[in-house]
């Protein structure tokens, strides 16, 4: 049902016919890459994190993970992030499948300059196998996204 919605979703920039499903999970890093025959770097994982009014959603590259002093810097809160069950009640998709595209009203998603050393990404679109490859200026056109950050480290 998510990947119909995020299909729906893309259609309005004539992306949907792009969106690749996979018959083996794409739920991780890792298994993603493997689907798409790609580095894990160029994985666009969507992380969900709890703010005191609901979440937000940090896009990063696969290879990096949120630093809790940068995220604090940024957001005046400590990186803390949904359980399984908010992510689908306060996001609209269940983990393996949450992406920028499409989430529920009041979430704002953010940008990591992490993905800004790549031509192109993979994030998930809705489902824990789908994906689509998007280059940087259409991930931030797709997301809406609030804002570009830098709450990243390496590995």
């Amino acid at each position: 049902m998510t990947l119909a919605k995020v299909r729906q979703y893309l259609k309005r920039y004539g992306a949907d016919g792009r969106i690749k499903e996979f018959d083996v999970s794409s739920a991780t890093v890792e298994l993603a890459a493997q689907a798409l025959k790609c580095e894990p770097q160029r994985i666009a994982k969507t992380l969900a994190f709890k703010t005191g009014d609901g979440a937000v959603l940090i896009v990063c590259a696969g290879d990096v993970r949120v630093d809790n002093k940068k995220y604090r810097e940024i957001f005046n809160a400590k990186a803390k992030m949904l359980s399984p069950d908010e992510v689908k009640d306060v996001v609209g998709f269940e983990i393996g499948g949450v992406c920028p595209f499409g989430v529920n009203d009041g979430v704002k998603v953010y940008l990591d300059r992490s993905l800004q050393r790549f031509a192109t990404v993979f994030p998930a679109c809705g489902s824990a196998n789908s994906a689509i490859e998007l280059t940087i200026d259409e991930l931030a056109e797709y997301s809406r996204f609030a804002a570009w950050v830098d709450v990243c480290k390496c590995g």
